[in-house]
């Protein structure tokens, strides 16, 4: 993995980390959701714009790109409330 790759999955991790901190999910349930959505591949795609938000435009952001897909913040809990 070279260094830009690192840089790159590190961001992942910490906005996935700051979403689910946010929206109150576990970690699994949060990464998979965001997977499934696609966000994860959003993120890394625009890591040149979003690592310059603050937390609270990384989650807007995010926010954004789900209800932009339809999967927005209520779908996630939906779904994990029936697992």
């Amino acid at each position: 993995m070279n260094e830009n790759d690192l840089r790159h999955t590190e961001f992942v991790v910490y906005c996935v980390e700051t979403y689910k901190g946010r929206k109150n999910l576990d970690g699994r349930t949060a990464y998979q959701k965001l997977k499934e959505a696609g966000a994860i591949e959003y993120i890394d795609e625009n890591y040149d714009a979003l690592h310059t938000f603050g937390d609270d435009n990384i989650v807007w952001n995010i926010d954004e790109y789900l209800t932009s897909r339809e999967y927005g913040f209520d779908t996630l809990c939906h779904d994990e409330d029936n697992e």
